[in-house]
């Protein structure tokens, strides 16, 4: 048979798919917004974009599970068979991988970070699920996430890489949540969209980033987060889409939509969605990737309102789902680390809500590691005192598929051979993983085109959406005497302001005495953790106190200030609203972004997306599984004014 080339779909000539709105559209539905000059362009027809073939290098035959004419289901039924144990357990493993800066893969480590090289997961461990750690140039990710399909071609049964990624279109820049935009365009963070809360722009803006991601070979999104923002102080809010359980179920069925198309294809990136049964409800607001976080509590019995945007998703048609780390107290349910829990994943998830996906868990919950040089435990909540290979039993028995952040097939293969797992067990996930990579079409189109990839990241009009978008989700919280919109070119104060960008609506001074009119820009206070890893997720007080707010109420009572203040979570701030001419909250956006709207330049549409306490006191009094519960709040859930 003839020698086909790996060119993916959406870059085939005359693949379009048919109009909507008299825009071409592809096969899942997506507006193609590809130019027709970069559509028609092929893959370079070089030996290093071929399917490799092991065993048959001058003649190519197809195993029934090549052939793309054969359904997904038959195709897994062919593959399944001729897999080894070991192959079969190296799928039920996502692991992370890094790249060098040029694209080359990494074949020598150290073991701070990763224990493995990218030859060892593949070749040695049979793995083919792995996020990418780092930011990076679009050409040099494409150019890597060829050398790793390239790599996995090679291996006995050729099955392809599955590339995913934490969120890489915003400002927040956490190893272990997500990424700054870099190469891609920029966006506010979750809770913007949330603040703008149009599920058209949602729809649009994953469809940008389901373009981009395709560009350069992502093919799974370890997002959306749809976790309610419940506990005023929990870390993982800015990824949420706020506190209102049907906002984020109409946001998130418009980002699956714009990730996946009306079904999942070719042309989509499966989501995996994340943390089931909901996050938020987390004791003390602390996180439960640490021990001293690990507690999920239910005081307000508000725990049917924290399912209600996974329902949402489920109806979307959402491909995976995340199980979260959290051990639920003082419930129903066992009280063990959702990865562990089969009353919520097999009861609830899969049996009650009906959901038929992959079922992933969070990274880490079978192996101890070491992250920055200090030790992390298995994050097995509740279950610490069993050995790895009983954690991993455990796990299947509650119904997940897959071990996120983990390389250790071996303890799968172990527990086959003892006994303790059947391989028709193995078989149930593995057959739900390959599948998934046969609708991708993944077998059929595993390369990516490096100059293409280099034309869609960071498109000038991906960009002009994503800083749109930034201006609408800025939310104008108080504006005494009308200080806002300023006019003419005022003699400016700035503190973490960027002069250069400020010297463009008016002059640049040096001290709040020399100032017509001051802005500055804050941060959600947090308490700082001495664990390294710890420090990228703030969480504990979000009151500003001492002599920093006695300084910032100096400044405030000196000059009329614009305070622009990052809400990753919900800040405490009564005396900045009070002695501040304007408040305007952002959730990721530019200095230019919030220029424009202070002068009028630029519309600023938001509206809370939770509300901000008076105090700390009101905080600790309220209940951390009931959104919107602390009692006065300056600022109310849906608060926002025209200017």
């Amino acid at each position: 048979m003839a020698l086909a080339l790996h060119i993916p779909r959406s870059h085939r000539s005359g693949e379009r798919g048919g109009r909507r709105g008299g825009r071409p559209v592809d096969r899942a539905g997506h507006p193609d917004l590809v130019p027709d000059s970069v559509r028609e362009r092929q893959l370079p027809t070089t030996a290093h974009h071929l399917p490799h073939t092991p065993h048959h290098p001058q003649e190519y035959r197809m195993h029934p599970y090549q052939d793309p004419r054969l359904t997904p289901d038959q195709r897994v039924d062919d593959l399944l068979p001729r897999m080894t144990l070991e192959e079969k357990a190296g799928q039920m493993f996502h692991d992370m991988l890094m790249m060098n800066a040029d694209g080359t893969l990494v074949t020598e480590t150290d073991g701070s970070m990763l224990p493995f090289t990218t030859p060892e997961m593949i070749e040695g461990k049979h793995l083919t699920h792995f996020n990418l750690l780092g930011t990076y140039g679009a050409r040099e990710m494409a150019i890597w996430a060829n050398n790793v399909q390239e790599l996995a071609a090679n291996t006995r049964l050729g099955i392809p890489v599955s590339l995913s990624t934490d969120p890489r279109h915003s400002f927040t820049d956490n190893v272990g949540a997500s990424f700054n935009a870099g190469a891609f365009s920029a966006w506010p963070e979750p809770l913007g969209l949330a603040a703008i809360n149009d599920p058209e722009l949602v729809e649009q803006f994953a469809d940008i980033v389901r373009r981009e991601y395709l560009a350069v070979g992502f093919r799974v999104a370890l997002h959306p987060q749809i976790d309610l923002a419940s506990e005023p102080r929990w870390s993982r809010q800015n990824g949420t889409f706020g506190s209102d359980a049907k906002v984020t179920g109409e946001l998130v069925q418009a980002y699956v939509r714009g990730l996946q198309g009306k079904e999942l294809g070719p042309h989509s990136v499966a989501t995996m969605v994340k943390h089931f049964p909901g996050g938020g409800a987390q004791k003390d607001g602390e996180d439960p990737h640490f021990a001293h976080g690990k507690e999920q509590v239910y005081p307000g019995g508000m725990r049917e309102l924290h399912l209600e945007p996974f329902k949402a998703a489920i109806a979307a048609g959402a491909s995976q789902m995340m199980p979260y780390y959290g051990q639920p107290i003082g419930t129903d349910w066992e009280e063990v680390g959702f990865g562990f829990n089969k009353g919520v994943v097999q009861g609830l998830l899969r049996d009650t809500l009906g959901f038929e996906g992959i079922v992933c868990t969070d990274w880490g919950l079978l192996s101890a590691s070491t992250i920055f040089g200090e030790p992390h435990p298995a994050r097995a909540w509740g279950v610490e005192h069993l050995s790895r290979p009983e954690l991993a039993a455990k796990s299947l028995d509650a119904g997940c598929d897959q071990f996120g952040g983990e390389a250790c097939p071996e303890e799968i293969v172990e527990l086959v051979r003892s006994g303790r797992v059947s391989e028709e067990r193995v078989d149930v996930s593995v057959r739900r993983i390959l599948r998934e990579k046969f609708v991708l079409g993944l077998f059929d189109s595993r390369y990516v085109d490096v100059d293409l990839a280099e034309e869609t990241v960071g498109r000038a009009d991906f960009r002009a959406a994503g800083e749109a978008a930034q201006r609408r989700s800025l939310t104008v919280l108080s504006n005494r005497e009308l200080s806002l919109p300023l006019s003419g070119r005022p003699k400016l104060y700035v503190e973490n302001v960027d002069a250069s960008v400020a010297a463009a609506y008016g002059e640049v001074v040096a001290s709040p005495v020399e100032a017509d009119f001051a802005v500055i820009r804050l941060r959600t206070p947090y308490e700082e953790r001495a664990n390294k890893f710890e420090s990228f997720f703030h969480s504990g007080t979000l009151a500003f106190e001492g002599e920093e707010l006695k300084r910032i109420v100096t400044l405030l009572d000196s000059v009329p200030t614009l305070v622009g203040i990052n809400l990753e979570r919900a800040a405490v701030i009564p005396e900045i609203a009070e002695h501040a001419a304007a408040v305007v909250a952002d959730f990721g956006a530019s200095d230019a972004a919030l220029l424009d709207v202070a002068f009028g330049r630029a519309r600023a549409e938001g509206r809370l997306p939770f509300e901000l306490p008076r105090s700390m006191a009101a905080v600790e009094a309220a209940r951390a599984d009931v959104p919107n519960d602390t009692e006065d709040p300056v600022f109310a859930y849906g608060h926002g004014l025209e200017i």
